[in-house]
């Protein structure tokens, strides 16, 4: 408070003064300005001809030889005694406010750094300190900006006028303060402090700048910076304080490379760490500050620079460009990081010869880097390429490109029979995309996959099997053996993530003395077939010799066997036209016989079959009738059975009498009663008188019932029959009661 207020305090005072020497000033200029008009206009101007007498006597002949001036015209005299008022005059006006008015004239690309010779009060710098801040004699914290400055006496102030900072485009400029606090031990570089950019020197201290090195740094443009506390590096003086030029350009990063990043303050990297995490917000290491707030740790760092320009302090940031990871086309990349975050296994429980973490983390990678171009920190990740593609290799004097099967030689083995022989193989494997990590955190690269896998399981498999098999089968069961080592070894493999895509056995090297051996059998089995051969050519040549002599001999004989031959064949002839006319003659007969008992055997077949047919037609129809009457019975018995339980017994049979004399019209009262009276003899004639009436008037077949209440006798009725009518006998009893 002290301190600002001894600076208001100066400030009126400055103002007051400026404000004097200002009204001086008019006066003495008012004042010359009378001198100099008392004398004419034409007087004035001669003795400004005069002040330039070379001028002049340059220009007198030109003038007097014009024809346009005048002639007349006369020089007037210059007077020495007028040039005194305006001399005095002009040197007041100039040494006054510069002497008591304290005038500092600052332009406009300067800066005003004002030294302090002595304090009216008195008080010093504290110890330490190189600039003051309270008015204390010395190098003042406050600069001068572009004008007019008044009270600055020349007696109190000294001014020195700087010129501006220009730091020109694609350049930065470094910072070294010359007062502030001491940086702390386990820094080497002063905090950035709001001061708009170095440009304001009070708050730099007040905020608590530090002394020394400065972490923040100037970009391309226009400073006012106090030189008695910041000096500055650029490009035009970096050689001067020992840097090379090429530190204070922008850092410029290639398209097709990345930045490795070693910060150079901060803290100190935790133990098992080789590099520092990533920090968040400070802008690709741009703004340091924000890094070292973060946590941020000085030495190898995972982040790492894209291609680009960066604005880097090079007492903060050292960058190493490395070229971007390539993948080529066929290969995956299995990342196995330094760095990253916590270890968190992710192969899951079956996977049990490993780790596997997701991107980010320590250890193996999850997830491959497929073909391309990748940004990665080569210093803290390591990228193991995995062909994707059919790997070949050969355990044989061959190599393929890929140099993984230099070290593999052919396979000695020994046979069941005792021989040693070399063996050439050639195995094709495969590794996926995805099995790729797996089979990097099991084995570590691939060379190792090779040489501590592959190399023992196939060549362990051929001398052991070698063992059940002898030379010869080797070499004449080659596939048999071939097949059974592709599916071992398929199965072999699928347990370390590879796919075993074919085994192939090459050349066999069988022991020279067992192949002397086989080469003389052959040789001699070849002979003796040979010889076989020639001795079937010399037995055919002498049975040709044979009967080509026969041939000649039996030429003759052929002609005498043909002319028997001939005779003996129309002999046959003749006798087999007789017996072909015989026999022609006999099938004619039989088949005329054939035909006639195939024609009676038809019609008694047909007759057979008719009968057949009737009686089977007989015996349907009768079992059928049968059926119907079998039904009909059974129909009436339980029609029967239902009227006995409804009626009774008694009551069912009176009914059916009933019915069956309704429905046969019989007569129960006859058409001539005879009477039996002992006293009259006329009764019997009238009976037959009364029956031959009734036979005249009564239809053929008609029975007429008599009622139960009329007397009946027990003679039999006598009807006419004129057809098929059969007579009815009604017998009636002597006591009238019908029976």
């Amino acid at each position: 408070m002290k301190a600002s207020q001894d600076f208001s305090s100066r400030n009126k005072q400055t103002k007051i003064f400026r404000l004097a020497a200002s009204v001086l000033t008019t006066a003495a200029l008012a004042g010359s300005i009378n001198a100099v008009s008392a004398s004419p206009i034409r007087k004035t101007t001669t003795q400004h001809i005069a002040s330039t007498s070379i001028q002049l006597q340059q220009t007198k002949p030109t003038i007097a030889q014009s024809p346009n001036v005048n002639n007349n015209l006369q020089l007037a005299q210059i007077s020495p005694w007028g040039l005194i008022p305006v001399v005095l005059v002009g040197g007041l006006v100039i040494f006054f406010p510069l002497f008591f008015g304290g005038l500092v004239v600052i332009g406009e690309r300067e800066v005003g750094i004002v030294v302090k010779k002595f304090a009216i009060s008195g008080r010093g710098l504290p110890a330490g300190r190189l600039i003051a801040l309270d008015g204390e004699a010395g190098l003042q914290a406050d600069t001068l900006a572009p004008g007019w400055h008044w009270g600055y006496w020349p007696w109190q102030y000294s001014i020195k006028k700087e010129s501006v900072v220009v730091v020109p485009q694609g350049e930065i400029a470094l910072l070294v303060a010359e007062d502030g606090k001491p940086i702390p031990p386990e820094r080497i570089l002063g905090k950035i402090i709001e001061c708009d950019n170095f440009q304001d020197a009070r708050k730099f201290l007040t905020n608590g700048g530090e002394k020394g090195r400065q972490m923040g740094f100037l970009t391309a443009g226009t400073y006012r910076i106090n030189t008695a506390l910041f000096k500055v590096i650029t490009v035009a003086n970096a050689t001067k304080q020992g840097m090379s030029p090429e530190y204070l350009r922008l850092y410029h990063v290639a398209s097709d490379k990345v930045g490795i990043v070693t910060t150079l303050d901060g803290l100190p990297i935790p133990g098992g760490e080789i590099a520092g995490p990533i920090i968040p917000g400070h802008d690709n290491f741009q703004n340091g500050q924000r890094f070292i707030d973060g946590g941020g740790r000085r030495g190898l760092q995972e982040q790492i620079l894209l291609s680009g320009c960066w604005n880097l302090n090079p007492w903060f940031v050292q960058v190493e460009q490395v070229p971007m990871t390539e993948i080529p086309i066929g290969y995956v990349g299995v990342v196995i990081s330094f760095v990253g975050k916590a270890h968190e296994d992710v192969s899951g429980a079956a996977f049990t010869h490993g780790n596997l973490v997701n991107s980010g983390h320590k250890g193996v990678w999850v997830e491959p880097l497929y073909p391309g171009k990748h940004p990665i920190n080569t210093r803290v990740m390591k990228i193991e390429l995995v062909p994707t593609t059919n790997i070949v290799l050969n355990w044989s004097g061959r190599t393929e490109r890929h140099n993984y099967d230099a070290k593999l030689g052919s396979l000695t083995v020994r046979s069941r029979d005792g021989f040693a022989f070399d063996l050439e193989v050639a195995q094709i494997i495969h590794v996926g995309a995805l099995d790729a990590p797996k089979v990097i955190s099991r084995v570590g690269a691939m060379q190792n996959l090779v040489d501590h896998v592959l190399e023992p399981t196939i060549g362990n498999y051929f001398r052991n099997s070698a063992q059940d098999y002898t030379v010869l089968d080797f070499l004449s069961a080659r596939s048999e053996r071939q097949a059974e080592a592709a599916e071992y070894i398929k199965m072999a493999l699928r347990a370390y993530d590879v796919q075993a895509i074919d085994t192939l056995i090459g050349d066999i090297q069988p022991p020279a003395t067992l192949m002397q051996t086989q080469t003389d059998r052959k040789i001699a089995e070849e002979q003796r077939k040979t010889f076989e051969v020639q001795q079937q050519a010399q037995t055919q040549r002498q049975q040709l010799v044979r009967e080509t002599a026969l041939a000649d001999i039996q030429q003759d004989m052929v002609k005498s066997e043909q002319g028997v031959m001939i005779a003996e064949l129309k002999a046959k002839a003749d006798i087999q036209q007789e017996a072909v006319r015989s026999e022609q003659g006999v099938k004619i007969a039989e088949l005329k016989a054939s035909a006639k008992v195939k024609e009676m055997t038809g019609e008694a077949e047909a007759i057979r079959l008719r009968a057949n047919a009737e009686a089977e037609s007989l015996r349907l129809k009768s079992i059928a009738e049968a059926e119907a009457i079998r039904a009909t019975g059974n129909a009436k018995a339980e029609a029967y059975r239902s009227g006995v339980e409804a009626l009774g017994t008694q009551g069912y049979t009176a009914m059916q009498m009933m019915q069956i004399i309704g429905d046969r019209h019989v007569r129960l009262i006859p058409d001539v009663l005879v009477g039996g009276n002992n006293s009259s003899t006329n009764g019997l004639v009238d009976g037959l008188l009364s029956m031959i009436l009734w036979n005249q008037t009564t239809k053929p077949g008609e029975v007429i019932l008599p009622s139960q209440s009329q007397p009946t006798i027990n003679e039999p009725e006598t009807t006419a029959s004129n057809g098929n009518q059969s007579p009815v006998v009604v017998e009636f009893p002597l006591d009238g009661n019908v029976s």
